[in-house]
């Protein structure tokens, strides 16, 4: 069975479960007050009335508990204060029936409450699978690379943002995308899975990088050009003639793309704007030299195409790519985070396990910078030993044209 490596904020992180809008904690005031009181008025003297504290579980199971399971709270504090034996002070006929109303408005509640949650639940669920379709978790392997991810959205209850990564096999071995679009959050999905879909086609029908790019790059010059035609609608359609047009749509991104051949011993890759990606090899870090080419979406892509990087690779090679959400955190002092500085002791400690690496980057950026505002996607690969064979000699080449 695959297991899912790229891993996600739950949508419950730091909050409610994802499938339980109400928090457990909701549970334990109703009965716990229930029981206190009854307690509390059955040890001190009768002169001392506690029984005003019953007509406060009702309202507070409604809080929690569907309609039934208030209605049984509410009935058991009408019968507490109307059995003589117990003597829950000394209501009267009127104080009773404040409470009896008081229960029952609160079932009504509840049971409004049980309907609204059940609706989240739903939409919540939807969400989840419309977002899950647009950026699905990795297998742990690919082709003959192993590889981990993991995405953290900037935006609270959402699990894609800005950033995106993919990676797939195809007629000329696995591709790999990594990319940071223009804006975050739910805002930028849209772009994020305009260009996922343009990277999973350009995949199979492409012969080279710099061809993926293009692609990548037309999808979003033709969804600017979409997005001023809907806007130029919109105006006219409320019938402002003098408004003004305002500036072009843009819609940007930086991406790395990557290509692995069938032995995972050479990589090509280019680079449109982004960062560049890290090899750690023999507890060592470098910063690959990759010509940073034009952002995606400027329409320069399909005509100065990026410049080309190969890279010989070897045996326990690990390769990590980030977005700018991680090299861009800044701590307390405004200094940004030094990845490649912390990389060897981090590698150190997971290098067995590539989720747990990924992982171990994510929290180290966290105690760094005290909370990451921004969208944050890492992806890592594992060159592995050959099962036959002497392993290739390794080395970074010049850029090739």
């Amino acid at each position: 069975m695959i297991r899912a490596a790229a891993r996600r904020r739950d949508v419950g992180e730091g909050g409610w479960p994802r499938r339980a809008p109400t928090p457990p904690w909701a549970r334990w005031p109703a009965p716990l007050l229930l029981v206190t009181t009854c307690v509390v008025q059955l040890l001190t003297p009768k002169t001392l009335d506690l029984s005003f504290f019953l007509a406060a579980v009702p309202p507070l199971a409604a809080l929690a508990y569907g309609p039934a399971a208030t209605a049984l709270l509410g009935g058991t504090v009408l019968l507490l204060l109307s059995l003589p034996n117990f003597d829950l002070g000394h209501p009267g006929e009127s104080d009773t029936a404040t409470v009896g109303f008081v229960a029952l408005l609160s079932v009504l509640f509840s049971w409004v409450r049980s309907r609204r949650d059940a609706q989240l639940v739903t939409v919540r669920t939807v969400a989840e699978a419309a977002q899950f379709a647009v950026l699905p978790p990795l297998p742990e392997r690919v082709g003959p690379v192993r590889c981990a991810g993991l995405y953290r959205a900037a935006q609270r209850g959402t699990l894609v943002g800005g950033d995106l990564f993919d990676v797939r096999r195809g007629p000329c071995g696995v591709r790999a995308l990594v990319g940071d679009v223009q804006g975050h959050g739910l805002a930028a999905v849209g772009t994020v899975a305009a260009l996922l879909g343009a990277f999973r086609e350009a995949v199979l029908d492409q012969d080279d990088l710099e061809g993926v790019a293009a692609r990548l790059d037309r999808r979003l010059v033709i969804d600017a050009g979409e997005a001023d035609l809907h806007r130029r609608l919109v105006i006219d359609s409320e019938g402002s003639e003098g408004a003004a047009p305002g500036e072009p749509s843009e819609l940007f991104a930086t991406a790395v793309l990557l290509e692995f051949d069938d032995t995972a011993r050479e990589l090509r890759l280019v680079s449109c704007g982004h960062p560049p990606p890290l090899l750690l090899r023999g507890g060592a870090v470098t910063e690959l030299e990759v010509p940073p080419g034009a952002p995606l979406g400027l329409g320069i892509a399909g005509v100065t195409p990026p410049e080309p990087v190969v890279v010989e690779l070897r045996p326990d090679d690990w390769l990590l790519t980030v977005t700018d959400g991680v090299t861009e955190a800044r701590d307390a002092a405004g200094d940004f985070y030094p990845l490649a500085e912390r990389l060897p002791a981090l590698f150190e400690a997971e290098r067995g396990d590539p989720a747990a690496f990924t992982d171990a980057i994510w929290s180290d950026l966290v105690r760094f910078s005290g909370g990451v505002r921004d969208d944050v996607a890492l992806l890592v690969f594992v060159v592995e030993e050959r099962e036959a064979g002497p392993a290739a000699p390794g080395g970074l080449s010049a850029p090739t044209g």
